[in-house]
């Protein structure tokens, strides 16, 4: 059987951690295929953007949590930085 391919996103790379989290859900993967770039570029960013390795695993975690749930956007944070110039602030 043919390996699924990962959707990248447009402006972010796909980190190591969340291309193995996504390799090893199949489930997940689909769900993330099935996303916009945007909204790709938004979970990438979600989870990149923290600076402690346990709340990226959080994060992570959560991730596959929430896109099996439907969701397709992280929750509840300012959004992508490079996507709005008015949310910088909030990242340093």
């Amino acid at each position: 059987m043919p390996k699924k391919q990962i959707t990248p996103s447009t402006l972010h790379k796909i980190p190591a951690d969340l291309k193995e989290t996504l390799a090893s859900n199949p489930e997940v993967l689909e769900k993330w295929n099935s996303i916009t770039s945007l909204a790709r570029n938004e979970w990438i960013c979600w989870v990149t953007i923290v600076k402690k390795a346990e709340t990226r695993k959080e994060h992570l975690e959560r991730l596959c949590t929430d896109l099996l749930a439907g969701k397709r956007r992280p929750c509840c944070w300012p959004g992508c930085p490079h996507r709005r110039p008015s949310a910088k602030k909030y990242f340093k």
